[in-house]
């Protein structure tokens, strides 16, 4: 397959580039290390740009674009640290419905979709994040219309208007808008390693919402996508690593020698090189699934989310060693990448619960195709 971004496409990567160019998210993320609320508030700039209404359609408020065009913003958001909140809003948007969606994707309000992992071959509950320990905890459930339970570590959910609770009813999954600011809601902001990424404990007390009408299918879509997005960001960052490693690497010399020209260090940079490569692709694959094969859409983005997982651990990893002793220090931005890189491989199931879906996916699809004589 040959797969190239169309010219609209590069034109909403460089409108993104340029936006978030504007304020210095990088050096915002090192000051907010001591005083978390000076973090910027960048909603204005998406909603500006429209970000907020990329995944909706324009009937409803948006500008219909599809998963590959929001991929391509969050992964400039990721390259500048920036705190645009798509992890909560635009899975949102997928759930939505009526005055509410319309609401949210012009940027009237904020969104928050509350992660909830779908059945796998491994588990065949919806579960959500716990707050600590690696047993996943059970999704809030649906009783009498109204919602009960507790989800961990939910993006963006601090300041948003509506939340999108996934809850389960006799085993079956029901997306359900609930206002912040009605009874039965708690939300405790928290912000864990990454100042860049603003979090929320929410806590439902038999909160009465707004049914959407939303399929077991639809809510995976969320999930995926959710997948997807963070993904992107972890390209994003991989790639804005590389370049400073590779101006750092030109810059720097020892012995009366570029450090670049040292074998440990052309490896090193090339590995990255290679491992974002790779992540690119697997970000191009899933922006096809999710427009041409979308039976194919969970496979790809969750197998995005392993790949640009490993290549942000990487890299970030690299950034640090290239840099030396003063890439280490408090001071310096690439520590910030490393923080990025260790809390977005551990939310929203982690990039090892991704590799198992993978790997369920790819065994399921194994055992469907005819053996051959």
């Amino acid at each position: 397959m040959n797969f190239d971004l169309s010219d609209e496409q590069r034109s909403l990567q460089e409108a993104a580039r340029d936006a978030l160019g504007r304020e210095d998210t990088v050096a915002a993320a090192r000051e907010a290390l001591e005083d978390p609320s000076s973090l910027p508030d960048l909603w204005e700039t998406a909603a500006a740009a429209g970000w907020t209404g990329l995944l909706v359609s324009e009937d409803h408020g948006g500008v219909g674009l599809g998963p590959l065009d929001a991929m391509l913003v969050a992964a400039e958001c990721g390259r500048r640290l920036a705190p645009v909140p798509f992890l909560g809003h635009l899975p949102a948007t997928l759930l939505a419905e009526g005055d509410e969606l319309q609401q949210l994707a012009e940027g009237e309000k904020r969104g928050a979709y509350l992660p909830t992992m779908p059945p796998s071959d491994l588990d065949d509950a919806w579960t959500v994040d716990p707050q600590s320990g690696l047993r996943r905890s059970p999704a809030p459930a649906f009783a009498d219309g109204k919602v009960t339970g507790r989800v961990h570590w939910v993006p963006d959910a601090a300041k948003a208007d509506y939340l999108i609770a996934i809850a389960v009813d006799g085993g079956v999954p029901k997306a359900v808008l609930l206002e912040t600011s009605q009874p039965g809601v708690k939300i405790e902001p928290t912000i864990a390693y990454d100042s860049t990424r603003p979090m929320a404990h929410v806590e439902l007390d038999a909160a009465e919402g707004k049914v959407m009408s939303a399929s077991a299918d639809d809510i995976t879509l969320a999930w995926s996508v959710a997948q997807g997005l963070i993904a992107a960001e972890s390209l994003g960052a991989v790639e804005e690593s590389l370049e400073r490693s590779v101006q750092y690497a030109m810059e720097r010399y020892t012995f009366g020698r570029q450090i670049g020209s040292y074998q440990a260090v052309k490896h090193s940079l090339v590995e990255i090189l290679r491992l974002m490569e790779n992540a690119r692709s697997l970000m191009y694959f899933a922006g096809w699934a999710g427009e041409s094969a979308p039976e194919q859409f969970t496979l790809a983005a969750h197998t995005f989310r392993v790949g640009a997982g490993e290549a942000l651990d990487y890299a970030a990893r690299a950034l640090i060693s290239v840099h030396g002793g003063i890439g280490a220090t408090w001071e310096h931005d690439a520590p910030l990448f490393f923080r990025r890189a260790q809390l977005s491989r551990r939310l929203l199931g982690g990039t090892g619960a991704a590799a198992d879906r993978v790997a369920g996916e790819l065994l399921a699809q194994a055992g469907a195709a005819p053996a051959r004589g």
